[in-house]
């Protein structure tokens, strides 16, 4: 105990915070101050904090146990949690006490944060989602687990070579993490593979043995995620893969030392590395079981927890609302089934009954592509007993589907859970939805075309399932910690609540929007955040960034429905009027590109190159200098973003309509004051609606549009042919202007946007770069603009996840909320 009478594992006085950290430096890193290490530090100050959620985090562990609490589940391939010490700092509200106890040490708490390693845990915005949302569960006292995986090596760092993508692996594991509570009593054995065997049991009831030719072993890690200023702590679970023996002590006696260590090796690629590549088979079998291994874990986990809860198996749904993220994790319906029928030997009326009123699924895209398939002969190598289930359900859905559509053969044949139009395939998206009691989209549009394409069948089967549930992000990562001068503004302005609150509260600062002084303060804050992301473009790059031009920003996954090139196109469009205008005013730009390329979608990572192509020589042209500069900021990761959306001017959100779900980071943008300039897609179109048209830059065709184009069969030279700027462009890219003298090296790119264009970027080019001019006129007028960034931020509120989480709750999981809520 100290002198304040503060225990040394849970006080939070600077005096406390100081001797717990030095002794865990002593004491778990067996390290003195003299040969302390900065990561040494860091681990010092992380178990520092860890502990102070520990006693919430047991608190909140033991409400589960309660038999009348239903707990959500998320299951995710993905989670994105970013760097956790800011982030936990904020919640227990010890942020500035711990930055002076690490000031007296003679430390400071930037230089920690900077060291943390960002967890190899997720790709993009579907792990970004999952993270915010379990933030918002623990913030609106939801008890709540989420489930996937501890994977060993991240999707990879980004590193530029020559203008190339290049992938490195990430070992965010190498300095050890001490975020997570390794649980090896809590595991489960998962098997692959094999032959299944019928039987009957002692009451003459058929059954089906599993006898698996290999088994691995899942072992849980739990990391707690922290409520904002309140007691909850829920539950991050990830399971890594171990051998069920790892040493074959015989093979190793007669000198066969790499069978003695095999099934150790064997075991452990399960999850070893987030989204192999899965073009060669083994890739694909990899994926497959990967997605079964942490859904039968989490499964298992479940019945285990309902169980010690003294409740019979048959009320199974009453105590976990079990939530899909995407197909990824859509096997849950086949395995539910395999446990409740096989294992703890329910009838399987009943079992069907139990699995649906269970399940929920979320869709996360329109591209048919990406719905996830899987071929017959692998599913059934890998998963032969969940095949003879998924067959069993087709068929009782298929015959009730025949019952009410008597002789439609071919929507039996659309909507069969089995694709037999050429190479049979499981589609796990019709598994999803068949097995579960909601399916949700993720924004009203992108609900809405769910509803008229990709699973148009099931809808007009089951309407009552679809609703929609627009995404959202946490205001505490993504304002508050992210930009803590912004946040300080608006909390002196309105007060604190709306950190908590956001959706109710952050609307007072809109008639701030009208006051001259306030709106010089917004400025300062912008300015401030745009010289920090300048000085680390220089450290990363080398490009020294002009933090008074209008920061123009697109930073997400590289696809090419995403358009990055479209932009491309506008820079190039603004480079030759400079060129042959030298003279005229120009509102300066810096263009900062984000994002990372499938290690295998040769054009994502040619488009990268084009990026950096340009950038080399406008970037060199004395004649632009400090007019235009263009910025590829290599390894976009939640670190980085933290620094990239406060300094963002600009919002890039120009998918082609009706591809993009919802997208997150529109929402990140805004609610840290960019303007939007972008098309009418996924989320897109909610916010214009509550920012205000005039507040939103629009551009190009509607979704409906973009689909009556093709319907009439579009041409895309015709608009090349008919634009003499747009052919311009293409002709310089074609060129070799922007690659050295190559003409060859962006030949695939051009020929595909003259010849396809599937994503119709010369239809809308010259919406875009009209749209593009009335931004520029905008920006001159700094007075207008910073109103419009206000107001962009206060009428965000719908964009909480809070909000979806709440929604979630009240139209899909059951669960009314109580303190917080």
């Amino acid at each position: 105990m100290l002198g304040t009478g503060e225990n040394i594992r849970t006080g939070t006085s600077i005096a406390s915070l100081k001797k717990a950290i030095l002794d865990n430096l002593y004491y778990i890193q067996g390290r003195t101050p003299e040969l302390a290490t900065k990561n040494d530090w860091y681990m010092a100050v992380a178990y520092t904090v860890r502990d102070r959620m520990l006693r919430h985090f047991i608190h909140s562990l033991k409400r589960m146990q309660d038999a009348k609490v239903k707990i959500v589940s998320y299951l995710s391939a993905e989670f994105l949690m970013g760097p956790h010490l800011g982030n936990n700092l904020l919640n227990l509200g010890i942020t500035d006490q711990t930055r002076q106890a690490a000031k007296e040490i003679g430390l400071e708490l930037n230089d920690l944060l900077a060291q943390e390693e960002e967890p190899g845990l997720g790709n993009g915005g579907l792990g970004r989602l999952a993270a915010c949302y379990m933030d918002s569960l623990a913030s609106l006292t939801v008890p709540a687990i989420g489930y996937g995986i501890r994977y060993e090596f991240g999707i990879f760092d980004q590193e530029i070579h020559d203008g190339w993508q290049v992938e490195k692996t990430d070992k965010w594991l190498r300095l050890g993490n001490p975020w997570e509570i390794c649980r090896p009593e809590i595991s489960y054995e998962v098997n692959f593979g094999g032959h299944t065997a019928q039987y009957l049991d002692d009451k003459g009831c058929f059954r089906v043995r599993w006898n698996p030719h290999r088994v691995v072993k899942g072992i849980a890690y739990d990391t707690p995620v922290p409520s904002y200023r309140d007691d909850m702590v829920d539950m991050l679970r990830l399971w890594k893969s171990e051998a069920i023996e790892s040493f074959d002590f015989q093979a190793f006696n007669v000198g066969d030392y790499y069978k003695a260590v095999d099934m150790k090796v064997v075991s452990e690629t399960v999850s070893k590395v987030l989204y192999p590549n899965d073009e060669p088979e083994i890739g694909k079998t990899l994926r497959l079981a990967q997605q079964y291994f942490f859904v039968s874990c989490s499964l298992q986990d479940m019945i285990r927890i309902h169980l010690a809860r003294g409740k019979g198996i048959e009320t199974f749904h009453e105590s976990f609302a079990v939530q899909l993220n995407d197909t990824h994790p859509s096997i849950a319906v086949a395995e539910l089934m395999r446990l409740l029928v096989d294992e703890h030997l329910m009838d399987w009326d009943s079992a069907w009954q139990i699995t649906g009123k269970t399940m929920a699924y979320t869709n996360h895209t329109l591209l048919p592509e990406a719905l996830e398939k899987w071929p017959l002969p692998l599913f059934k190598r890998t998963l032969p007993r969940h095949l003879e289930i998924i067959y069993e359900i087709n068929r009782r859905f298929l015959d009730d589907v025949r019952h009410r559509y008597p002789g439609d053969d071919g929507l039996v044949a659309r909507l069969s859970l089995i694709d037999e139009s050429g190479e049979k395939y499981v589609r796990m998206a019709h598994l999803a939805s068949v097995g579960s009691h909601r399916i949700n989209g993720v924004a009203a549009l992108h609900s809405n075309l769910l509803t008229r394409t990709v699973l148009k069948d099931l809808y007009d089967l089951y309407p009552d399932r679809f609703v929609n549930v627009t995404n959202g992000v946490t205001p505490r990562r993504w304002i508050a910690l992210s930009n803590p001068s912004l946040t300080a503004l608006i909390t002196r302005s309105i007060g604190d609540r709306w950190i908590r609150h956001f959706e109710d509260e952050i609307r007072k600062i809109e008639p701030l929007a009208d006051d001259a002084g306030f709106r010089q303060e917004w400025r300062k804050i912008k300015r401030k955040n745009k010289a920090r992301l300048a000085a680390i473009i220089q450290e990363r790059t080398g490009i020294v960034p002009n933090p008074d031009s209008l920061f123009d920003i697109q930073v997400k996954r590289i696809h090419e429905y995403k358009r990055q090139h479209l932009n491309v196109l506008n820079i190039i469009t603004l480079y030759n009027r400079i060129r042959k205008n030298p003279g005229q005013e120009i509102i300066p730009r810096t263009f900062i590109f984000g994002g990372k390329a499938a290690p295998g979608y040769f054009m994502a990572k040619l488009i990268i190159k084009l990026i950096n192509s340009v950038a080399e020589v406008i970037n060199t042209d004395q004649d632009v200098a400090g007019r235009l500069t263009v910025v590829f900021f290599p390894d976009f990761n939640v670190k980085s973003a933290q620094h990239i959306y406060p300094a963002a001017e600009l919002s890039e959100q120009i998918s082609t309509a009706g591809k993009e779900a919802s997208g997150t980071g529109n929402m990140k943008f805004s609610m840290n004051g960019a303007l939007t300039i972008g098309t009418l897609d996924g989320a897109n179109v909610e916010i214009r609606e509550e920012v205000g048209q005039e507040n939103f830059f629009l551009f190009g065709l509607s979704a409906e549009e973009v689909h009556n184009e093709k319907a009439r069969g579009y041409r895309p030279r015709d608009y090349y042919d008919s634009n003499p700027c747009l052919r311009e462009v293409i002709e310089q890219i074609w060129s070799g202007y922007f690659s050295r003298g190559d003409a060859e090296l962006f030949r695939p790119l051009v020929e595909n946007l003259l010849n396809h264009d599937p994503f119709m970027l010369l239809a809308d080019y010259q919406s875009y770069i009209d749209c593009q001019d009335g931004v520029s006129s905008a920006y001159h007028d700094q007075e207008r603009w910073t109103r419009m960034s206000i107001l962009n931020v206060a009428r965000m509120g719908k964009f909480s996840s809070d909000r979806s989480i709440r929604e979630y709750c009240d139209t899909i999981w059951n669960i009314k909320l109580t303190k917080g809520g």
